[in-house]
């Protein structure tokens, strides 16, 4: 039996990203998804809309059909 992994990219949040402290946050995706460590990756609020900034994530935590990302905001396009 197979478990279901995503690769992903870019990091898109819905708006469902969380402050940790000054530029990491921190953000909940269901199922298991699988992302590079430690390279500049885009950030969205939706796949379709225009980057609104970098980040690097730092940790990939996967348990109970959730994946958790740690991520730096290295460089920021627009604060809307």
């Amino acid at each position: 039996m197979g478990m279901p992994l995503e690769l992903n990219t870019m990091i898109v949040t819905k708006g469902n990203e969380v402050r940790e402290q000054d530029n990491t946050f921190s953000l909940a995706k269901d199922g298991y998804r699988l992302y590079p460590i430690d390279i500049p990756l885009e950030v969205r609020k939706t796949k379709e809309s225009e980057t609104t900034g970098t980040a690097v994530i730092k940790k990939v935590e996967m348990s109970n059909q959730k994946t958790v990302l740690t991520y730096e905001l290295v460089a920021l396009n627009s604060t809307n």
